[in-house]
């Protein structure tokens, strides 16, 4: 059976990542042909940064990510901390209200968010499709993430150190800089690189969102494929992979980290 299992997941891998292994060979593929390799280059990485189109979107989605990691890992902390604080039902309505973005698809968020911007645009004026739309609807759909990474470590603290810290004459807000913060610090990190890995792999939400000015690199591939694909595209799906690979690395590591440190606690 051991022998079974191990087969079953060697050909399941397989399927999920040969065709990313073959994408990042021919990233390096002298020639334009996708199936015939003409030797060893790396003019598509040069041609790469020197197109003005995929510069300007790959420093929007690096803004965008960056942004929408600091701001929903503020507000995901804050709600995080407000949850803990709630009992039983209340606490299980609003895990419940957080959860929804996660199991809702993309497109279901992505049209009602375009449609609430839409309607605020109309009637006011403000909010017009671009830039703003497309950072508040990445903070939108990081929050949750972010939550769901904060509010285990609460409820590993203790929670008399807060009370102690209160009670030794410290105020509220210094006592949870100083006590909170620190016991929640790991989760707060993870969570930040959660929403900035989560925020740069987006396409439904930023196609849907973004309107005619703020095109990230997702939706600029997209519109890419509709032309004949030339290797760049291989050239930058590589990078874009390697990038997330080495957040969620970084990701797996802090969380190995974590469980460690509560081993040894124990």
């Amino acid at each position: 059976m051991k022998l079974l299992s191990r087969i079953y997941n060697a050909l399941i891998f397989t399927f999920l990542y040969a065709p990313i292994v073959v994408l990042i060979i021919y990233s390096f593929n002298d020639s334009r042909n996708r199936v015939k390799w003409g030797g060893f280059t790396l003019d598509w990485y040069a041609d790469l940064f020197q197109n003005e189109l995929i510069m300007e979107s790959l420093w929007l989605t690096l803004e965008i990510a960056l942004l929408a990691a600091v701001f929903s890992t503020i507000i995901g902390t804050m709600a995080a901390v407000g949850i803990y604080s709630m009992n039983g039902r209340l606490r299980s309505l609003m895990m419940g209200v957080n959860n929804i973005p996660m199991v809702n698809p993309e497109i279901v968020t992505g049209i009602s968010m375009m449609l609430m911007f839409v309607a605020i645009y109309r009637a006011t004026g403000l909010l017009q499709p671009g830039f703003l739309t497309l950072l508040l609807a990445h903070i939108t759909f990081c929050i949750p993430y972010v939550v769901l990474q904060v509010l285990p470590k609460l409820r590993q603290m203790n929670k008399h150190m807060y009370e102690a810290a209160l009670d030794l004459g410290c105020r509220p807000f210094p006592a949870f800089f100083k006590v909170v913060m620190p016991e929640i610090m790991p989760g707060i990190i993870t969570g930040a690189l959660m929403a900035f890995t989560m925020s740069l792999d987006d396409f439904v939400i930023s196609y849907l969102n973004g309107g005619s000015t703020a095109q990230n690199l997702s939706v600029t591939i997209y519109s890419m494929t509709k032309k004949p694909i030339t290797p760049e595209i291989n050239a930058l799906s590589t990078l874009m992979f390697g990038s997330v690979l080495v957040l969620l690395i970084v990701v797996n590591a802090r969380q190995v980290h974590d469980l460690n440190k509560q081993k040894e606690r124990r």
